[in-house]
């Protein structure tokens, strides 16, 4: 079809990455979907999804983890997108696009988003069975799955960002890794020759082999074709398994060549400012396919989505231009901070070098600075954390002296420079080009008060992240500028967060909740009953502390009992009918045919829903409040203790049946699974957590889905944090691998303890890890190289946990003062409760009233939680 006059105007996107999506949402924004129509053509089988953040995939992300694409968006606006179905001719003069399907659309106005493609060297047998380029996710999922079952060696050709990157995932799946770099050192173009040392050295002590300053010459294979070696250009001969190519990418440039549009000498569909490309008025390029109008072609995301800015701009007929962009750029490459900005390089005339070097640990800081003290640009390798506050300073000069900005605490370096220090006009959020002004006007002009505010109303750090947290200090700074005051106490009876009253708990042994709200609770709510936040929260810490602390660890002792919430109340969770749910404890998901009868006969005996939840316990269902004791002095006798499905604390460790039974297992998992629950049980935490443990890679038990997660290797464990499922899931990340038994144990210790530590109430890990200051990094400094030097406390507190636990229902069944609350009416303790009843669904029983009927109504936390059984 072509474009018909009077028709709705027609937009055709070609191409659909990063910044194809970023394009469809700056028209959505315009309200350019509401008035065009919008086809995209997309090559690859999926659409836009994370490049950037691709080598996650093999430390446990999947692609639906990567996908940037809301499919609730496409349908919202009415784009028209086909997956796997690319334009393959244009028709300038007829204003067509064909797809590979056959398919044809008329357009109004072509932009084409066709991104870049891997260059490999023109070498002999670059094509044979074993060659791979790292570059989508089906490259990726190749790599593994020849990684995994025919190759022990492999070579990376290209020492730069995505070469580092595929080296390190060939080291995490298990294959010896070589990288091969023609320039002198490894990322050319973002460090130099110190910088490239400093990174070399930290690799290398990571077990990967590195050769810089050779070229590739030959792929070396056998006879059925397939991957033997590579010779290098100094003579020498590398055997390898596979070579995977990674040695910089070319515009995709032919669908334009193809149709007449002008390309660059070196490549690049040639645009103008507006994105416009020079040969036709109706056709745009953005991306790393288009040559700039100052003759650059730009390979980051942060310069393609300010292209996709322009473009949708210039299409609503608003003013735009781009004219350049800024090149700094932050990684993390093999878990080494990596991170250049301005002219890195110090190509300026006149300027002059401050450099600290530390090569026992693997730090490099270099600035590059004007004879009139302009900071121009720098170089940071190993410690990239003043990145954001240097990167936004380039270009002015800083009101502190250079060396105090690369200088590490307690090297002698004057008080360090803040965000709150910065000039308006400075970039703090480079993807979206948001200047501390714009964050600030946030603030002050548009009401918001919380960085997610700031992110909804500005789009500042919601591209890589880097600088979010500037982004929170210059929010709470604007904030306290302003006048409103900022509390971080934990509520209106303690101005202290949680943190800093588990600390005071701690350090003072404070025992009881009344004597911590009398000698630090707030004026007036000194000597009074406190809240509903601060009342369990404490008693929460007191609980997790209280073997350390010489306080009774069981939770309806004294005071202790007037602090829980309705569902630790009854040791039970309250269910809509007023009735209440029991949850025994079955460790890595094993029960004997002995246990099972048991859970089968008492749910029989006491008219019991049952059900088998997804972590692997039996839940029952319709208990009365004062058939507890009854049903759990059963469970006890039988063996069984409390699941403490109502308590913020360990639910479960489920695991998949390792290699006792599966031939694929490479790990015991239900023993470890065993240990672990065993370990942690009882264990009073901020909020609930859960655990898994797969014994191998299949991953059946979900470990990533988990707060802890444990995935059995060849070599031992892999150990991953701050997952979670829920309404907003989140995949743990990778802390450590390759664990023994005893690695992976003492790890958890330390990173439980020092999330219950630091955490804020009601804060899953998946919020903590994002929410502390360093993220996953810091918690690895502090939990497996001691940063802070509080391990072996970490380690000491869950062993007075350990030593100490008690099962909370064995003690309680065998108290009678404690017995006695466990009633409906205190007046009439033998008088069951005339509201709670039944009627019967699928041979078993189901709520009969509806929860208001009954003047029933749920905390906020359980509407969250839902009925928190699993």
């Amino acid at each position: 079809m072509t474009a018909t006059p009077g028709a709705t105007p027609t937009i055709v996107l070609v191409g659909h990455g990063m910044v194809g999506q970023r394009f469809l949402e700056a028209l959505a924004e315009r309200g350019l979907t509401a008035t065009h129509r919008v086809v995209v053509l997309c090559e690859e089988p999926r659409p836009a999804y994370d490049r950037v953040a691709l080598t996650s995939y093999f430390s446990g992300k999947s692609p639906e983890d990567l996908s940037m694409t809301d499919m609730e968006f496409i349908e919202t606006h009415g784009i028209e997108l086909y997956v796997g179905d690319p334009a393959v001719t244009v028709d300038r003069e007829a204003r067509k696009v064909t797809a590979r399907s056959g398919e044809v659309f008329g357009y109004d106005t072509l932009v084409l988003a066709t991104g870049s493609y891997p260059f490999v060297p023109p070498v002999p047998n670059k094509d044979a069975d074993g060659c791979f380029v790292y570059r989508t996710i089906e490259d990726l999922l190749a790599i593994e799955e020849y990684a995994k079952s025919r190759a022990t060696v492999g070579a990376v050709v290209g020492g730069g960002l995505l070469g580092l990157e595929a080296a390190g995932a060939l080291k995490g799946l298990g294959v010896q890794a070589h990288i091969v770099e023609f320039a002198p050192r490894l990322m050319p173009v973002q460090v130099d020759e110190g910088g490239g040392a400093a990174l070399l050295r930290t690799i290398e002590d990571m077990g990967l082999s590195v050769h810089t300053g050779v070229g590739t010459q030959e792929i070396v294979v056998d006879a059925a074709g397939a991957v033997t070696g590579m010779k290098l250009s100094d003579g020498s001969e590398l055997a390898t398994d596979m070579v995977v190519f990674s040695a910089g990418v070319r515009p995709r440039d032919q669908l334009a060549r193809d149709c007449g549009l002008t390309v660059g000498e070196r490549g690049g569909i040639a645009v103008d400012e507006q994105c416009r490309t020079v040969s036709d008025p109706h056709v745009f390029a953005i991306g790393e396919c288009a040559l700039a109008s100052d003759g650059r072609v730009y390979g980051l995301v942060a310069p393609g989505y300010e292209q996709a800015e322009t473009a949708a701009a210039t299409i609503a007929e608003d003013e735009a231009s781009f004219t350049g962009a800024d090149l700094s750029t932050k990684l993390k490459l093999l878990g080494v901070d990596v991170a250049s900005f301005g002219d890195a390089h110090g190509t300026a005339e006149d300027c002059l070098d401050v450099v600290y070097s530390d090569s026992r640990a693997g730090l490099y800081k270099k600035l590059v600075v004007g004879r009139d003290g302009t900071l121009l640009g720098g170089i940071l390798v190993g410690d990239a954390e003043a990145y954001g506050t240097l990167r936004a300073f380039t270009g002015s000069v800083p009101p502190v002296s250079p060396e105090s900005l690369v200088l590490p605490a307690g090297a002698g370096a004057p008080a360090q420079l803040g965000p709150s220090a910065l000039p308006d006009d400075a970039v703090i959020c480079s993807c979206h080009n948001v200047t501390k002004g714009t964050i600030r006007g946030a603030v002050t002009e548009h009401s918001c008060t919380t960085v997610p505010e700031v992110k909804k109303c500005t789009k500042a750090g919601t591209g890589c992240g880097s600088c979010v947290k500037v982004l929170g200090q210059l929010v709470t700074a604007e904030l306290e500028a302003s006048g409103v005051e900022v509390d971080k106490g934990l509520c209106g009876c303690f101005g202290q967060t949680r943190e800093e009253l588990y600390e005071i708990v701690l350090a003072l042994r404070i025992t009881t909740y009344q004597d911590l709200l009398d000698r630090y609770g707030r004026d007036g709510a000194r000597g009074g009953d406190g809240c509903e936040i601060c009342k369990p929260t404490v008693a929460s810490i007191i609980a997790s502390l209280a073997p350390t602390i010489g306080a009774s660890g069981y939770v309806l002792d004294g005071e202790q009992a007037a602090l829980q919430d309705s569902n630790d109340h009854f040791l039970a969770n309250l269910q809509k009918n007023g009735s209440y749910s029991v949850v025994p404890r079955i460790p890595g998901g094993e029960v004997t045919p002995e246990g099972l009868i048991v859970i089968g006969e008492i749910a029989r005996d006491f008219g019991l829903y049952t059900k088998i939840t997804g972590g692997q316990r039996i839940d029952m269902f319709g208990a009365r409040v004062e058939q507890l004791p009854l049903i759990w002095a059963r469970l006890v006798d039988a063996g069984f203790e409390s699941g403490h499905a109502y308590g913020k604390s360990l639910r479960t460790v489920k695991s998949c049946v390792g290699q006792t039974w599966c031939r694929y297992g490479v790990q015991d998992s239900v023993r470890m699974a065993i240990d672990l629950e065993l370990r942690y049980r009882g264990l009073r935490s901020p909020h609930k957590l859960k655990s898994a443990v797969s014994g191998c890679q299949r991953e059946c038990a979900e470990a990533q889905s988990k707060d802890f997660g444990v995935i059995a290797t060849a070599n031992g464990w892999n150990l991953y944090v701050g997952g979670n499922g829920g309404a907003t899931p989140r995949h743990a990340d990778l802390l450590a691998q390759d664990l023994s038994d005893a690695e992976l144990i003492r790890l958890i210790d330390r990173f439980l303890m020092f999330y219950i530590r630091t955490a804020d109430r009601l804060e899953r890990t998946s919020v903590w890890l994002e929410r502390i200051p360093g993220g996953l990094d810091h918690v690895r400094d502090v939990v497996v190289e001691d940063s802070l030097g509080i391990c072996e406390e970490l380690e000491s507190l869950m062993a007075a946990h350990v030593s100490h636990y008690r099962d909370e229902w064995a003690e309680t069944i065998n108290d009678p003062e404690k017995l006695a609350r466990f009633v409906s009416f205190v007046n009439a303790p033998d008088t069951p409760d005339p509201v709670v009843g039944f009627v019967p669904e699928r041979d078993q029983i189901k709520p009969d009233l509806p929860l208001l009927s009954i003047g029933l109504r749920p905390r906020a936390e359980d509407v969250l939680e839902g009925s928190a059984q699993r």
